[in-house]
């Protein structure tokens, strides 16, 4: 049996949870406090115009992490949920007949990541934060014959655990400011 006669069925690797709560949490930690900052500091920007960006940004942001990686004997696909639009969002699809090699690049914070090159050359990126990782790696490696024995993911779930408890320390100071901000809007 050659590697690529090896029959799988339809698998769905999404996001991990913790990642996606994660970052969530950490948006909604960052951007809570602006607008009751600005009441309080009678900043120029109106306090409805920052919730009204704060609510765009978090859709957006929600909108990035509903990624869907389908497996299976055709090849890869990465798709996003209809209301997703294709002009924020474009999923891609890349048959297991064209690709020809995987390459290493290095991040701009000294990260790697990995892309799917095709046989015309066009790179597609590998979906490395999703539940799964290693069994999808391990079906990219049946189905190509392409050695994934090195890759890894771009940040192991303890990462990802420790953020998550500095974000709820963060959001225990946003508290804090935003009821120090409610206080002294109430005095003045």
């Amino acid at each position: 049996m050659t590697a690529n006669s090896a029959n799988i069925s339809t698998s769905v690797f999404r996001l991990s949870p913790l990642i996606r709560m994660t970052l969530l949490s950490l948006y909604i930690a960052l951007t809570i406090p602006l607008p009751f900052l600005s009441q309080v500091t009678a900043a120029p920007v109106p306090s409805e115009l920052l919730w009204i960006g704060i609510s765009i940004g978090f859709v957006a942001l929600y909108a990035v992490l509903t990624e869907r990686v389908t497996v299976d004997d055709q090849g890869i696909q990465v798709t996003y949920p209809a209301w997703v639009p294709s002009f924020f969002r474009k999923g891609w699809f890349l048959p297991w007949s064209e690709m020809k090699e995987l390459k290493p690049r290095t991040t701009g914070q000294g990260g790697l990541v990995y892309y799917f090159i095709s046989q015309d050359g066009k790179a597609y990126l590998l979906p490395m934060r999703i539940v799964g990782f290693a069994r999808f790696v391990q079906i990219v490696q049946a189905k190509t014959s392409i050695d994934t024995t090195d890759v890894r993911p771009l940040a192991q779930p303890w990462m990802y655990l420790i953020l998550l408890v500095l974000t709820l320390l963060l959001v225990l100071v946003d508290g804090w400011a935003i009821a120090t901000a409610l206080t002294t809007k109430q005095l003045t």
